[in-house]
């Protein structure tokens, strides 16, 4: 599976951003999919993640009242909507997939750990400033 993040760029504090996240090369609707993010001189970090179908979604707990994820498997995307940015949220953000099991249904610590990703995206920057 390959997948291709964009939407990143420079915005203002408060502003909005929306990430999107392309998938070619599986069956898209068979993965699971997650959002992380890496900002200089820190280790890379959960933000979010979705089910195979979009009916479970798994946030940071910093992120989970201003961020949204979704995804479209119609158009084998997986999307992060980003409102009231901060400077804090600039970043490297990379999409990452999973392949769906059962097992791990509902698990947040599963979902928030990125050694179980086994695909991810070249990453996208977002830079908010003042």
């Amino acid at each position: 599976v390959q997948l291709q993040a964009s939407g990143g760029g420079s915005v203002r504090i408060g502003e909005s951003l929306r990430l999107s996240c392309a998938a070619s090369g599986g069956t898209f609707s068979t993965y699971d999919m997650g959002w992380f993010r890496q900002a200089p001189g820190k280790e890379r970090e959960f933000v979010s993640a979705i089910n195979w179908s979009g009916g479970s979604t798994y946030y940071a707990d910093s992120m989970k009242s201003r961020f949204t994820i979704s995804r479209e498997n119609a158009k084998n995307t997986v999307y992060l909507q980003m409102n009231s940015l901060k400077p804090e949220d600039t970043a490297v953000y990379y999409c990452a997939a999973v392949a769906k099991s059962p097992y791990y249904s509902g698990n947040y610590y599963y979902f928030r750990s990125a050694q179980n990703y086994e695909y991810w995206g070249q990453g996208t920057l977002v830079t908010v400033s003042s």
